[in-house]
């Protein structure tokens, strides 16, 4: 498997009382592959994995399978405190046929990158599936640097890694020196910066209510190499991504994104909250002045 195109992590809908929405889920499914993404990550973290329990995950994944029915790739997050739990996980994902894995560091025990690198191999080696790394210091406080890419590297399971880490000089060094492990845009302000190095995958959780946004600038990117263009769509996306990536309510921002499509996939799980009545103003306005920004864009293009 190549990983080319937009991959958008799956939200989790849920009822008022925070169980798990099938139906309002599946429904979301339906929109972003209707509206041309290229695949769909169950259990990535705004999928919010990490307040489901290790049985939930499980039917959720089967759920998410069988709903896309093999129209678009299934790509499974196998992130998890226990590697044992990463690696039942991972071993549920190819019995049910899933496409590939997303393979991210454990959180909380900061590994060193050895650790951290065993710890993928394992997972690789029960699964043998294809493997997008995920690297999002942010969060888990450990760096996938040159040991850790260097040790898994051997194993030709791992294709691709979704860049998170913000740093710029991180897109470099692995546009250079892992040509092997493909580059995925993991950081969405720094999308074009992406495409220039390269990168053919964005993993992008605003494409869960943003689908055509992000699939317009990867085509402008990626598929025709238009820059001008792309400058001009990143531009008009600029607002939402500050919104997301710097207001702090990342998950909450993207599921009142899709209740603004008329797609209410419910309140996120504790102890996240949902957006206040100024908030949801504010989202509200930045998604409506990019759509018409982006839908003049691409007018002017036909």
């Amino acid at each position: 498997m190549r990983f080319e195109g937009i991959y958008t992590p799956l939200v989790t809908a849920h009822t008022s009382d925070h169980r798990i929405d099938h139906a309002q889920t599946a429904a979301v499914i339906d929109y972003l592959i209707d509206a041309g993404v290229h695949g769909i990550i169950v259990a990535g973290t705004t999928g919010e994995y990490y307040a489901q329990t290790l049985q939930e995950r499980l039917e959720m994944m089967a759920f998410v399978h069988e709903r896309i029915g093999g129209r678009v790739p299934t790509i499974v997050g196998t992130g998890a405190i226990r590697t044992e739990d990463s690696i039942e996980l991972a071993v549920a994902a190819r019995d049910l046929g899933a496409n590939a894995l997303l393979v991210a560091t454990p959180p909380y025990a900061c590994p060193t990158e050895r650790e951290n690198a065993v710890h993928a191999l394992a997972i690789d080696a029960a699964a043998n599936l294809p493997i997008m790394l995920y690297n999002y210091p942010g969060r888990m406080s450990s760096e996938m640097g040159e040991e850790y890419l260097d040790r898994v590297g051997r194993s030709p399971n791992f294709r691709a890694i979704k860049e998170s880490s913000g740093d710029i000089n991180r897109v470099h060094t692995l546009a250079r020196d892992y040509p092997h492990i493909a580059l995925s845009c993991g950081m969405d302000d720094q999308a074009l910066e992406f495409f220039a190095w390269g990168a053919r995958s964005w993993v992008c959780a605003g494409s869960n209510f943003a689908p055509h946004a992000h699939i317009a600038l990867y085509r402008a990117c990626a598929q025709e190499g238009n820059f001008d263009k792309g400058r001009r769509i990143m531009s008009a996306m600029l607002p939402l991504m500050r919104v997301l990536e710097q207001g702090g309510k990342f998950v909450q921002c993207i599921k009142e994104g899709l209740n603004l499509r008329g797609l209410p996939v419910g309140p996120p799980r504790r102890p996240l909250m949902p957006l206040n009545k100024d908030e949801k103003r504010e989202l509200a306005e930045v998604v409506r002045v990019m759509d018409r920004a982006i839908d003049t864009i691409e007018a002017e293009s036909t």
